[in-house]
């Protein structure tokens, strides 16, 4: 199944999927190859454009955000738009457990890679024993 525009509801569900496994590998080259060489982003307050960009963004993130753990729902889809909402969960250096929840909005070219990512989070802390994340992810 080719996971380009325009989206139906069965290629939205396995684009959230996609991302969300990939994501979860924490592996900033792969990652990076699913958005445009010119691709735009928001994320939280950060301004990224481009895939040497996103990639440096990746790593610095998932070496402080450690054991991530990330859940993505689809919320809407139209053409080549696709809207999530998401959680996910990691610790910090000093062991402090957060979970972060967000919304993202992505469009995609004709070839299904994302040139813009608008991304809201927020943080909050919370104990170890609150995760609800700790299944393993798969590889």
């Amino acid at each position: 199944m080719a996971l380009v525009p325009p989206f139906t509801h069965e290629t939205a569900l396995a684009k959230v999927q996609a991302a969300e496994d990939a994501w979860n590998t924490r592996d900033p080259d792969r990652v990076a190859l699913a958005y445009t060489p010119d691709s735009r982003w928001r994320n939280r307050s950060e301004f990224l454009t481009g895939r040497e960009e996103i990639r440096a963004f990746l790593r610095r993130k998932w070496t402080k955000e450690r054991e991530y753990r990330l859940r993505k729902e689809l919320w809407a889809f139209s053409g080549n738009r696709i809207a999530v909402r998401f959680r996910y969960e990691w610790h910090d250096a000093d062991g402090q457990w957060w979970r972060s929840h967000g919304n993202e909005m992505w469009e995609f070219d004709a070839d299904g890679l994302m040139r813009t990512r608008e991304a809201s989070i927020n943080d909050i802390p919370i104990a170890e024993s609150d995760r609800e994340l700790t299944t393993p992810v798969s590889p």
